[in-house]
Formats: structure tokens, C-alpha cells, sequence
């Protein structure tokens, strides 16, 4: 009997229960088939012609190679085409695509929110009593642990991020996402950052000791073209195993019309740390619009990249396989609740930190039209990276325009609005003090700025030259007006080496009262 015919029954005899298997995984050996060290998708039927629906045959290799302790590799030159049936394959082993093709229709699917891949951890959570509150900087908690875990935190009596603007909302639970190992102790690089009076979830889940490799793999989008509203699209690589690597692959999407809904990420990374993507291309999605929650068209968000409750998460040398500047194009980063997120060698569209990073790094990196958008706390670092955003960073206003800790830009270029005519501002946000987000709203302590080129060549007439901040509250002219809510304004920014283009000298701001407190250090 030739191996694949063995595999197959095989395979029968495991699903069906026709007595026990087992299956020898020790290497080739030359002149026989009795062995294997790798699994391929053809062995379980997939034809790789990107005509015939293979997703069958990927999801049978996958628990197979997942039972075995196998790698899975797939056959070079094939082309899988995966149609919309509702499966998922499970990656537990390492998986080598190399150049093999996939093509992921979504003109007609069953279930939207199944994700072609899922990379999952064979170990489970475990469960959690006794812990009722957290601190803010607690440095331990009162539990005994199997090893290293990832604890995730909430409290639904406490709404955080209450959303302002056309997406308005009644806000998240309050949520916290930390590492401790087996002893309790909490891990300084990823700090508890709230203060919890109650826990109503608490969950840890243990962290994979060896590391998983995904590499290769070319991947096209058939995009869906159904009505453009808020039903978000989850068909892509879904990861929720630390310790991870993702090398080499690439996406891409073909059949955009002027309508569909959005994507949540065809790399979508959630409750997990560790996480590398490297040497990689995306691709940003075309912007459609729809009526938001105030009644109003709104522009939706849509991702290739989607970050929730992610701790140390880095991506390098990757790139996108669109124009970081096409601004028909949605930003091609999302994220929530993370903490430690890396570009390193990057050229995206946008950094995005919707519901709050604690630390982040953008370093040796070009971002798009999108730019830099964040809110958080701890530090925010920038290095010798080029932005063609509308400011160099901007402070998210539909959640406060808050960042509670410093800025650090050094050796950077800003190139205002991706080169059009328009008044520069370094930081950018909103804030009128009438609306509670669930939290104190505060603007970086510091920012401190090293060797900064504003390309500010082409400008409006009467431009007067950049700004440190825009104008937050056109309205905060004097005393008389009151912010219920008041945010905690900067204390500090140093200002070393920030030349420009046109010449013109830095301002404060083209709200100066606002900004009156705010000490502007120019050392000599």
C-alpha cells in the first residue's frame, strides 16, 4: 500500500474510532515509505490546480500532522484555492508554505468569522480564584501557576474608552492584559495599569515554552462585495499562541468594488505574547462608507493587521503590497489593549493604538498618509523613521486624545500631509473637557525631540510655520471656559536640532492659552 493510501485510511481509523493508530514519525529513510518527517497537503487530497476547493484536505493535514507532532509543508508551486465553507485549520506544528499559492474567496461564504488558520496553544487555561482586586503597579498576585502566563483581567461594573464621534459608544470594560510567571510575580515590562475595586473575569492562560514557525505562503483576497456596514470579516492567519514567528508571508486583495464590508485583520493577533511578524507583506484595504452610530456616513475601519490584548508583539522588515500614501485606502494597523508593540524596518500606512498601548516602539520605519495614532501610557519612542501623516503623531480624539507618560522622537523626518499644502502640527488631537471617556485624559508628561526635519516645502499662503500641538479646543481661549472633564497638560518639551524646510521657526501652538503651562526647552 503506497503512503498516501496508508495516510488516508489511517486517517479514517483515527476520526472514526475503527481501534487504536499508531503512526511511526521518525525520518525518511531512503527506499522506504514506512516513515515520514513532514505532511503535506496533497497526501490528504488537496488537488493545488486553484480551481478545486482545498480547505478540506488542509484542515485533515493540520489535525493530523496537530496528533502527530509534525510539520506541515506545503507542495511548491501549488495553488490552493479555499472556497466558503465554514472550516478552520488548526496550526499546532510548525507549517512551511514556501511558495505555494492560496487564493481565499470571499464572494460567498457561510461563516465570516472563520479564520482560514488559527495557530493554538495545546495548552489549556487555567482557572483563577481568590483574586478580587488588582492595583495599579501591583507587583505580584496571589496565585501559584504551572509557568509563565498570560492573566487577562475585567471588570464589566467599570466602562473605560466610552467612545465620542460619529462611532460613539457606551465604552469597553475595563480590561487589563499582564504576564506573571509561576510564582505570581508580575512582569515589569508589562505592568498592571489600572486600578480594579472589582474583578468580574479573571483568566490565565499558560505561555508556550518552544517556539512555532510559520513560514512562506502567497495569499490573495477575492474580496467580499456585500453591503457596507459593520460586519466585519475575519478570513485570514488568526494567531492566539505565544511564541510565535510569522516569516515570509504574503497577502494580498483583488476584486474591491465600491462597496463590501471591512476586514478585522487577515493577521489577527489576540491574547497571546511574543509574537514576531518578519519579512512580510500586507496590503491595506479600500475605504467604503456607511451610517454610523449617530446617524451620520462614516468612513469604516478595515485591516490587514489586528491587535487585541497582544503583549510584546513585533513586526519587521515588513512592508505593504499597496501605496503607504493612496489615501482611498484604509490604515493597515488596528489595535486594543496591548502592551510592547515594535515596527522595526517597516513601511505601513499607518501605527494605530485604538483602545490604548502600554510602550510602544516605531523605529527605521517610513509611515504613510494614516501616520501615527495613539493613545496610552508609558513611552512612546520614534527613531529615525519618516511620517507623511497630517501630524507627525496624532492623539486619538474619540478617546480622549490621552496619553498618560512621554514622547521620544529622535532622527526623524516629518513630511506634512504626504507633501501637500498644509499648517504642520507635531501633535495632533481633540479634546473639549465636556465628555467623561472613563478615565482622566492626560497629554504626554514630556516629549522630547532630537534631530527632527520637517519637510514643510510646500505650505498655504500665510502659513506661519509648524506647531508643537494644534489647536486641541479652539473654544479654551481664556478662564472663563470650563472643562468638565479637565485633561493633565504637558509639563515639558525639549526641542533639540528641529529644522525645516520652509525656513519658519517651530511654534507653540495656534492656541497659546491652552498651552501656556507648557515649559519649551531649547538646550543651547
Amino acid at each position: 500500500m503506497r503512503i498516501y493510501e496508508r495516510l488516508v485510511a489511517a486517517t479514517v481509523l483515527c476520526f472514526f474510532g475503527a481501534g487504536p493508530f499508531v503512526f511511526s514519525a521518525e525520518p525518511d529513510r531512503k527506499g522506504t515509505e514506512d516513515h515520514i518527517d513532514v505532511v503535506r497537503y496533497a497526501r490528504f487530497g488537496a488537488v493545488g490546480d486553484g480551481v478545486t476547493d482545498d480547505i478540506d484536505a488542509i484542515v485533515s493535514a493540520h489535525e493530523f500532522a496537530n496528533q502527530h507532532g509534525l510539520p506541515v509543508k506545503a507542495d511548491e508551486g501549488a495553488t490552493y484555492y479555499i472556497g466558503g465553507k465554514d472550516k478552520t485549520a488548526v496550526i499546532q506544528t510548525d507549517t512551511d508554505w514556501g511558495t505555494a499559492s492560496f487564493v481565499i474567496d470571499d464572494t460567498a461564504i457561510v461563516n465570516r468569522n472563520a479564520n482560514i488558520f488559527v495557530v493554538q496553544s495545546t495548552l489549556k487555561p487555567v482557572a483563577l480564584g481568590g483574586i478580587s482586586s488588582l492595583k495599579k503597579g501591583q507587583s505580584k498576585i496571589a496565585a501559584s501557576l504551572p509557568g509563565s502566563c498570560l492573566i487577562s483581567a475585567s471588570n464589566s461594573r467599570v466602562k473605560h474608552f466610552i467612545r465620542f464621534g460619529l462611532n460613539q459608544n457606551n465604552g469597553s470594560p475595563q480590561t487589563d492584559t499582564f504576564i506573571a510567571d509561576k510564582d505570581g510575580q508580575v512582569d515589569v515590562n508589562t505592568p498592571i495599569i489600572w486600578d480594579f475595586d472589582q474583578i468580574t473575569n479573571i483568566t490565565a492562560q499558560p505561555m508556550d515554552k518552544t517556539r512555532l514557525t510559520i513560514t512562506g505562503g502567497r495569499f490573495t483576497t477575492k474580496a467580499n462585495a456585500v453591503e457596507s456596514k459593520y460586519s466585519y470579516y475575519s478570513r485570514g492567519i488568526g494567531i492566539r499562541r505565544s511564541n510565535v514567528v510569522v516569516d515570509g508571508v504574503e497577502h494580498r486583495i483583488t476584486g474591491e468594488g465600491d462597496h463590501g464590508a471591512p476586514y478585522g485583520g487577515f493577521i489577527n493577533i489576540s491574547s497571546c505574547a511574543n509574537v514576531t511578524v518578519q519579512n512580510s507583506i500586507l496590503a491595506g484595504h479600500k475605504t467604503f462608507v456607511t451610517i454610523g452610530s449617530v446617524g451620520k456616513p462614516v468612513s469604516m475601519g478595515t485591516y490587514d493587521i489586528s491587535l487585541n490584548r497582544a503583549l510584546n508583539i513585533s513586526f519587521i522588515n515588513c512592508s505593504q503590497s499597496n501605496a503607504i500614501k493612496d489615501r482611498s485606502r484604509w490604515g493597515v494597523m488596528g489595535t486594543n489593549f496591548c502592551k510592547n508593540l515594535l515596527l522595526d524596518k517597516c513601511a505601513f500606512s499607518r501605527f494605530d493604538a485604538h483602545q490604548g498601548v502600554t510602550n510602544a516602539t516605531i523605529r527605521n520605519s517610513t509611515l504613510g498618509h494614516a501616520g501615527i495614532n495613539a493613545i496610552g501610557f508609558g513611552t512612546l519612542v520614534v527613531e529615525n523613521s519618516t511620517v507623511y501623516g497630517s501630524s507627525f503623531i496624532n492623539l486619538r480624539s474619540d478617546y480622549g486624545s490621552t496619553w498618560q507618560g512621554e514622547f521620544i522622537i529622535k532622527n526623524c523626518v516629518f513630511v506634512p500631509s504626504c507633501g501637500r499644502p498644509a499648517t504642520a502640527a507635531l501633535i495632533s488631537g481633540s479634546y473639549s473637557g465636556q465628555h467623561d471617556f472613563g478615565y482622566t485624559c492626560y497629554m504626554p508628561q514630556q516629549i522630547a525631540i532630537d534631530t527632527l526635519r520637517i519637510d514643510d516645502t510646500q505650505h498655504p499662503d500665510k502659513y506661519r510655520g509648524p506647531a508643537i500641538f494644534s489647536n486641541f479646543n479652539p473654544k479654551f481661549t481664556d478662564d472663563s471656559y470650563q472643562e468638565n472633564y479637565p485633561n493633565v497638560k504637558t509639563e515639558k518639551v525639549v526641542l533639540k536640532n528641529v529644522t525645516t524646510a520652509s525656513g519658519k521657526p517651530l511654534r507653540l501652538s495656534d492656541n497659546p492659552f491652552m498651552f501656556k503651562g507648557v515649559k519649551v526647552i531649547v538646550p543651547q
